[in-house]
């Protein structure tokens, strides 16, 4: 809705972003600490506070775990919750309040049953998903051939000159799509938020290079791959010269598209409204669901580095019924609200683990320098 030219300002910040991921990747292996029962403890506030000592550090991990906390148990759920009844609803026609009561149950269910159930669901869920998506995309594409050399046209045109697509003047249009593209990657593919290396510390390889490198996949993956095919479908069905939006995301049609039914609107070009509604509703349902899994482990985790000394058992509890409030509010709010609140806590993330990249680069390159002569 920000217009072409956003995806190419995604893919350039997610190209550097795949080195930020894999100094985030190789620092959580490099700081992790593994207990005596063989429970590991990694993540971004380990490796802060061994770049800032003493109270300093401390007050980076203490502002980092809330932040995530925030911005994922809570801020990023309601994204996901949100996006998931919307288009059940415009698929189903199932009421939003049906589909957050339904959420909750499962999640309640999941979250109870600890890491292990929750590993279990997210290896089931996963690649499913994105072989579904891959293959749909594809399908719309080879229909819709015959516009790819306009839309990659207009994706580099618009990267530049995008007050034409958005509105606006010049500098305005250019700081809008560059903002929105960055945005949009950094939630996608989340380098350099944090939240990843939670995930990383509990690698079982040989080096933490290694794990590095399988970060760095994932993010050409998520945005070069899954977030590009989308990107695709979208430019090529909606902003081409027969598409609703082929003057811009201007006028009344910014009443008929939102970020939630912008992808089914564009699959539905290609595949049949209905069919597209409901093949967009299933594929978005099982991302945003292992989001949501993933994303309460992440924030589970900051809550008992904070209060884990002192009652694991209530912190968690506390957190949970905080987590699953917030999945349920999230099927009831408006769409734009909840973006621009996740938006907001993501960018607080950012801050310390950036300041703790930046001050352990000669750490990250040692670990490089290990691998190439081991």
């Amino acid at each position: 809705r920000f217009g072409p030219g956003a995806i190419f300002w995604m893919s350039l910040i997610a190209f550097l972003g795949m080195a930020t991921i894999y100094a985030e990747a190789t620092l959580a292996l490099k700081t992790r600490v593994v207990e005596s029962d063989g429970s590991i403890k990694g993540g971004p506030v380990y490796y802060i506070t061994t770049a800032f000592k003493g109270r300093l550090g401390e007050f980076f991990a203490g502002f980092f775990a809330v932040a995530i906390i925030l911005a994922l148990g809570c801020m990023g759920c309601m994204v996901q919750s949100n996006s998931i009844s919307y288009t059940l609803q415009g698929a189903f026609g199932i009421p939003s309040w049906v589909v957050g009561v339904i959420l909750v149950i499962i999640c309640s269910v999941i979250f109870i049953g600890g890491i292990k159930r929750l590993a279990l669901v997210v290896e089931k869920i996963v690649p499913v998903m994105a072989l579904l998506f891959i293959l749909g995309g594809l399908s719309v594409l080879i229909i819709r051939a015959q516009y790819i050399p306009e839309t990659f046209g207009m994706i580099f045109k618009y990267a530049f000159h995008p007050q034409a697509i958005i509105g606006g003047g010049f500098w305005y249009a250019i700081m809008t799509t560059v903002s929105q593209g960055a945005k949009r990657g950094l939630f996608s593919n989340e380098a350099g938020m944090g939240s990843t290396p939670h995930a990383h510390a509990l690698a079982k390889v040989k080096t933490p290079h290694e794990q590095g490198t399988v970060a760095m996949m994932g993010v050409f993956m998520d945005t070069f791959v899954i977030l590009t095919l989308n990107a695709l479908v979208i430019i090529s069905t909606l902003y081409t010269h027969d598409g609703l939006l082929a003057n811009g995301y201007i006028g009344d049609i910014t009443q008929l598209l939102t970020k939630t039914n912008l992808v089914q609107t564009a699959f539905g070009t290609a595949l049949g409204l209905q069919n597209g509604a409901i093949f967009v509703a299933l594929c978005l349902m099982f991302f945003a669901f292992s989001t949501i899994l993933g994303w309460n482990l992440f924030g589970k985790i900051n809550v008992l580095y904070l209060f884990g000394d002192k009652r694991p058992k209530i912190s968690v509890l506390v957190y949970t019924l905080m987590s699953l409030s917030f999945i349920m509010l999230g099927t009831l709010v408006s769409c734009d609200l909840v973006w621009e609140m996740a938006d907001m806590f993501n960018n607080l993330m950012v801050i310390p683990n950036a300041l703790a990249l930046f001050a352990l680069t000669g750490l990250v390159l040692s670990s490089l320098s290990e691998s190439r002569k081991a």
